[in-house]
């Protein structure tokens, strides 16, 4: 499975490096891919830790990917939906019918900014209101091929479910009996 994590100044670190580890454990091939101007593959997360991206958007914008995980942060998540390179991405990816995530800010600011999302989801407490069926008592939430999560502190069962959503549900139980998660 290939699988395009988009990254920015100020995205959460939590939330990118979990949905990153957790799908490269379960087999997948992640591509995380800066969206910065100048082609910068370097971020600064929103605490300050340092990424290194694997590529730049522009380098798979033709890339065809199983999932698209979108990690939340301020202002990771409001550089993310400003590349309008990512959006082009995003689009042709949902009208394939392709599976899509978000968690934290980015179900809000970044999917339901630009009509992305017409279907119940969950975001940071915060942005919640932002979405047009929310469902901020569910710390993740699947409506078709959509997954959203709210926070840094609910990646690890955003991850797995993105496992499951793409290898099945017992690929999901051997990763959680491995790292010790339920």
């Amino acid at each position: 499975m290939r699988v395009l994590v988009p990254v920015a100044d100020g995205s959460e670190e939590i939330e990118t490096i979990t949905i990153v580890d957790v799908l490269r454990r379960a087999g997948a091939e992640v591509s995380l891919a800066s969206v910065m101007d100048g082609r910068r593959l370097e971020i600064t997360a929103s605490r300050q830790v340092k990424l290194l991206a694997d590529c730049h958007i522009d380098d798979v914008s033709d890339v065809d990917f199983d999932l698209i995980a979108l990690p939340g942060g301020l202002p990771g998540a409001e550089y993310l939906r400003d590349s309008q390179a990512l959006i082009a991405v995003l689009r042709r990816h949902i009208e394939a019918g392709r599976r899509y995530a978000a968690i934290c800010a980015a179900p809000a600011l970044v999917l339901a900014h630009h009509g992305l999302l017409d279907g119940a989801a969950t975001a940071y407490p915060g942005f919640v209101d932002q979405l047009p069926h929310p469902r901020p008592q569910q710390t993740v939430v699947i409506d078709g091929h959509c997954i959203t999560s709210q926070a840094p502190g609910t990646a690890i069962d955003f991850a797995l479910t993105l496992v499951e959503q793409l290898y099945g549900r017992a690929k999901r139980d051997q990763l959680a009996a491995q790292m010790v998660a339920d």
